[in-house]
């Protein structure tokens, strides 16, 4: 039986009210470590692709196509590494900047008191 949007949406209000223990998880192994371990972070994770314009040197997207099919796919993923690099080495560097300010004025103080 099909249900309408308004008995689908009672359906999950009352499951969503439901307190937990009143939920039967007993056909649902436990996690363990070691399945915590193994796990793969972000292996469902499809980022929104899009179409895009760009105009590239010859010989790079020479490059990108010797190797046949996937050539976008290839210039994402080393888009991709190259922006989380980044993103990592502009993270430390904030990180970094407290200590460096901390280390400047220290070095200040000390050229005041010499």
């Amino acid at each position: 039986m099909k249900l309408s949007r308004k008995q689908y949406q009672q359906y999950l209000d009352a499951i969503a009210a439901l307190p937990d223990e009143a939920i039967d998880t007993s056909d649902i192994p436990e996690l363990t470590e070691e399945d915590f371990r193994r796990g793969v972070r972000g292996m469902f994770y499809r980022p929104i692709k899009k179409p895009v314009t760009m105009r590239l040197d010859a010989d790079v997207l020479q490059w990108l196509k010797k190797d046949g099919p996937g050539y976008q796919t290839k210039a994402n993923w080393i888009l991709r590494y190259a922006m989380l690099r980044s993103l990592k080495r502009d993270a430390s560097s904030q990180k970094a900047q407290p200590r460096r300010r901390a280390a400047a004025t220290k070095s200040k103080q000390l050229k005041k008191a010499g």
